[in-house]
């Protein structure tokens, strides 16, 4: 895959785009290994996703690259289309912030240091330091930025000069539990990705596992979303749920919730690392 491309695209659905897309492939020197694609009727987008690889030895993956934007452009144009094109082995750098649960901080560098999730982490970010040690574990550096009514302002600030810093290209709030201002989430507009449990809007607030086990309720779950200015309302890139029955205590259901919110992160995270996720208006396109 080091040689490989992927580009991703949407436009106005009209008859034509699979045929121009693969003409300027083979133009370009390339041969489609992978490809999704989805028309929505309700909105009349066309969304597509294709992996290209160099057809012969005489293409370099630099030149794939180079001549698949060439011959892409035109196509493009007279489409009115809105696309990418990334090398399919990049790794998104990441910046993770977090609270106090370590759970999914601990799954995502983990799963980063063992080369299942194609991102790498340059730093964490925490309103408290009690997570230092994981990230140190790791070796990734720890920044500690308190978040206060008084220093909220001076915290995004700071937020925003990491994200600078760092070339950061995602940033994930990993149980991270303070609202970003509105003018942080447009300026990092699709490149936040939030988790929280499913229990939402029923249990807000504090311990919502013991207000469930209250409930008794039979499943739980998590939801991995976009942020954006609309607090847990971004477009929804992966839920999952687990069963649960009236013998587990609210310990048991707080510690299955963890799981399903470590694993529901980690693939809404690579799957936007791998450009799989597409924004279709307040919900996504994702092709797994």
């Amino acid at each position: 895959m080091s040689s490989h491309q992927v580009l991703t695209l949407s436009c106005p659905d009209r008859t034509g785009i699979v045929h121009a897309v693969a003409g300027a492939v083979l133009a370009a020197g390339g041969n489609i290994v992978e490809s999704h694609q989805y028309g929505d009727a309700s909105t009349g987008r066309f969304f597509m996703r294709v992996e290209v690889a160099p057809s012969g030895s005489a293409v370099t993956p630099v030149e794939l690259g180079a001549a698949l934007r060439l011959a892409f452009a035109p196509v493009a144009g007279g489409f009115g289309m809105d696309w990418q094109l990334q090398a399919a082995d990049h790794r998104t750098r990441t910046l993770v912030l977090v609270s106090l649960g370590g759970h999914c901080l601990a799954d995502l560098l983990f799963r980063a240091r063992s080369g299942t999730l194609p991102v790498d982490v340059p730093a964490v970010v925490g309103n408290h330091d009690d997570l230092r040690g994981i990230a140190e574990f790791y070796g990734v550096p720890f920044h500690h930025v308190p978040v206060g009514p008084r220093t909220r302002d001076a915290a995004e600030t700071r937020l925003l000069e990491l994200v600078k810093e760092h070339d950061v290209e995602l940033v994930v709030l990993a149980r991270y539990m303070q609202v970003l201002s509105d003018a942080t989430c447009r300026e990092l507009s699709g490149r936040v990705i939030n988790i929280h449990h499913s229990f939402l809007p029923s249990f807000k607030g504090a311990r919502p596992y013991h207000q469930a086990h209250d409930r008794g309720v039979k499943l739980i779950g998590a939801t991995a979303h976009y942020v954006t200015p609309d607090l847990d309302e971004g477009p929804i890139i992966e839920q999952d749920v687990v069963r649960v029955d009236h013998a587990m205590t609210p310990a048991a259901l707080a510690a299955a919730g963890r799981d399903v919110e470590a694993q529901v992160l980690a693939r809404a995270v690579r799957w936007h690392a791998e450009h799989r996720v597409l924004l279709n208006g307040h919900r996504t396109v994702v092709f797994r």
